[in-house]
Parts: structure tokens; sequence; C-alpha cells
């Protein structure tokens, strides 16, 4: 397997060191270099298998939903997600083993080719509780899984586990197994994206240009919050999403404080209203805020647009390859001075967090935790950035977000619909 931080040179149009990042159609075509699944897979599996070999364990056995597609290259959808059942183990000759839901196993075997025969099992554990320990289907798994390390020479070292249930974890004791904690060294190995991460990632954005589009036209008095969701949801399926994970509608009173969620609400003239598009196009997410006026604006909205507006400026000219995360997150503003009265009652509103298969990837930026524990931003790191800034009329607030790619030549900004200033949707 080749060394995955050591890719071969690429191709001039995937220089993105030089050259805007490409946001692709949905299919693939024999007349441009876009993205290579098969070098999508290499890259991922070596970065875990890299990240095991720096580690005492023996294997890690994953049960996070994103850990698992990142090694096997698998997916079944979203209904499954919070289940607990589906997991892989992934070992040091690089040739993971998963356990999937039923007959989603045998379709790996026809159409997933890159597993090694007999790699693929169908897999129970009991739905999170639903069935009994008692029943005996964890320690049947485990029984299973000590077979395999002992087959490998390993089951005297530490078993890493991203994320489990103390039932399962509790069996693993149980049958002599040393557990240890492996989600930090799997976020670390999913914190560089390759190319075709990059590129996933500008794809899924472009989708959500196209939303937001749809969402200007749409927002006049009269529709509600929730009829916005749907109308972003149903385009963000046409245009090809796997996934719509959330989409935030916040309008009028609601904006300040921020609720994080979207309700019934009728807007109405003069409102003040924002949006976040969190979906996944290929597994790859979007988290993509977009605030505007509804009919008209008043100067207030205008001056906290533009302070929100500033603080993500100064961010996007300050994150860059070598640069601490606690460099970025001292250009924000602190609590106290956004109405908050401590920097946990305010996370999440001046914030930065990397994006991939996940939604929260690392580094997570923040006043919160970047001043006492700062990581340095690296180039092939992708970015959320997010900021927030209460109107002095009491009830209007400003929310913007913008998707960055680090580059060693600087930061490229994904996210592309208009948001220099406070745009106002459909003036009278």
């Amino acid at each position: 397997m080749g060394t995955p931080t050591e890719p071969k040179p690429l191709v001039p149009a995937l220089d993105f060191d030089n050259r805007m990042i490409p946001a692709h159609g949905t299919t693939s075509v024999d007349f441009e270099e876009r993205i290579d699944y098969k070098r999508l897979r290499a890259y991922r599996l070596g970065r875990a298998v890299e990240s095991l070999g720096a580690t005492e364990c023996g294997a890690f056995l994953l049960f996070d939903f994103y850990n698992i597609r990142y090694t096997t290259q698998t997916w079944v959808g979203g209904a499954l997600g919070d289940k607990m059942s589906r997991y892989a183990l992934l070992t040091r000759d690089g040739k993971p083993h998963i356990w999937d839901f039923g007959s989603a196993a045998k379709h790996h075997t026809l159409f997933a080719p890159w597993i090694e025969p007999g790699h693929s099992h169908a897999g129970m554990l009991g739905l999170r509780g639903a069935i009994h320990p008692d029943v005996g289907l964890m320690k049947d798994a485990v029984k299973t899984i000590k077979g395999m390390l002992n087959d490998a020479g390993v089951a005297h070292l530490p078993v890493g586990v991203d994320i489990v249930e103390p039932a399962f974890l509790f069996e693993m004791q149980a049958q002599g197994l040393l557990v240890v904690d492996i989600q930090q060294d799997m976020l670390d190995a999913r914190s560089i994206k390759n190319v075709d991460e990059i590129m996933l990632l500008s794809q899924a954005a472009a989708m959500v240009d196209g939303v937001y589009q749809d969402i200007t036209d749409a927002l006049r008095p009269g529709i509600k919050e929730n009829e916005i969701v749907a109308l972003a949801s149903k385009k963000l399926f046409e245009l090809g999403s796997e996934q719509v994970e959330a989409i935030n509608a916040v309008s009028g009173e609601r904006c300040n404080p921020h609720p994080h969620n979207f309700t019934d609400r009728i807007i109405r003239p003069g409102d003040q209203a924002f949006f976040d598009i969190i979906h996944s196009y290929q597994g790859y997410r979007t988290c993509y805020y977009r605030t505007f006026s509804v009919g008209s604006s008043t100067p207030a909205q205008h001056d906290a647009y533009a302070k929100a507006r500033e603080w993500m400026d100064a961010a996007i000219d300050k994150v860059a390859d070598g640069v601490g995360t606690d460099e970025v997150a001292k250009l924000w503003p602190k609590a106290e001075e956004i109405g908050f009265a401590n920097e946990m009652d305010a996370f999440g509103l001046q914030f930065g967090h990397g994006l991939g298969l996940g939604l929260h990837e690392r580094p997570i930026i923040s006043r919160l935790n970047s001043l006492s524990h700062p990581v340095e931003i690296k180039a092939g790191m992708v970015f959320a950035l997010e900021t927030y800034c209460p109107s002095p009329d009491g009830t209007s607030a400003a929310r913007i977000e913008e998707e960055v790619v680090i580059t060693k030549t600087g930061a490229q900004v994904i996210t592309k619909f208009p948001a220099e200033k406070l745009f106002v949707a459909n003036p009278y």
C-alpha cells in the first residue's frame, strides 16, 4: 500500500494550491479529471492504517459510522446510523472486516470488490438494547473478534475502540480484551483531506449555492420556516444529495438568541432570517449559513451584519497552514461582548470546525477550547467558520458561515452564495 502522506504528483487541474477548486456535476465523464474513487478509497484506508500503526493497538474496532465508511468504503442509509449494529475491524494488514445489517453484507460482496473475500459479514448486536444482551449476540460477536485477533497474533495487544455501547464494552473486558479509546486517532487520520475529498466537499457546497437561490426567490411574507425547510430538502435531493441531516430556519424574534432549529413561524415583512443547510453528498457534508432580510431592512440589521462579516473576514485572512487555532479564536469577540455570561453559553456562535464525513471534525476553533489547547492548522484541512452578531434592536441577528479549504497558498472559500453584504430578498 502506498504512503498516503506522499501522494503522486497531480495533474495541473487538481493542483488546488494554484487553481480554483472545482464543483463538478454528479456524473463521471471521460474528458475531465474528476473524482478518482480508487484513489479516494486507497487514501482513506491508508490514513487509517497509518494511524493504527502509530499506536500500540493490535486492531481498531470501529462503530462510528464515519470511521466505518472511511476504512471499509461502505455505506448503509441513515436509518441505521444510531443503532450501533454496524461495526468494522481494522487490522495492520489493511484488509478490514465489516459486519453489516443483514442482506447489506451480501450486497457488499457483489458490489464492493475492494473488500477481501470473506471479510463482509452479516452482524447484529441488538439495536441499542432492543434485543437484550442476555440473548448472547454480543458475546458471540466478541468471541469471533477475539478469534480473529488470536489468528493475527495480536490478541495480547490493546483493541482500540472509537464509540461503544456499555454492554459490548463489558463483554470485551469479560473475555479478556484490553480496550482503549482511539477516537482521537481516527479523527487525526480524517483531518487531512485528499483532492477527491476536497472536490466532494466543493460539490456538496455548490448544491447549497443553488438552494439559496431558490430560498431567496421564495422568501416573502407569508411563507413559513418549515416551508423553506421543505423547499430546500426537495431541491437537495433533486441535485443528488445523499442525506439532508438538518436545516435550521430562524426568523424574526427567534433570531436572538439563536435556537438552532426551525418552527412553523410565519415570516413577516422586514424580518431578518438566517438558515443553515447541513447535507451530505457521497458522505461529505456542508454546514453553510446565510442571513437575509425579507423585503426591507433596517440600519440596525445592517450594522449587525457588517460586524459579523468583519469577524468572518478576519478569520479567513488568518486561517492558514502553520497557524494555531488559538490565533483564529482570539479574533472573535468574547462571550460577554455578544450578551452571554461565558464561553459555554455562547459556544457555537463564534466557531470553526473541521468538515468531512462528519459534520464536526477536528480541529474545533472556539474560545471555549482553543486558547488553552491550540491545534496547528495544516494544508488539506477543511473548515466551516461561523460568526454571529446580535442586533442592537434586541430581536434581529446576523449569522454567516463560510467553508474554507486550507492550501499551501492560503484559504479557498468554497461557499459561493453572496454574503459580503446583507442580502435583502425580494425588496419592495
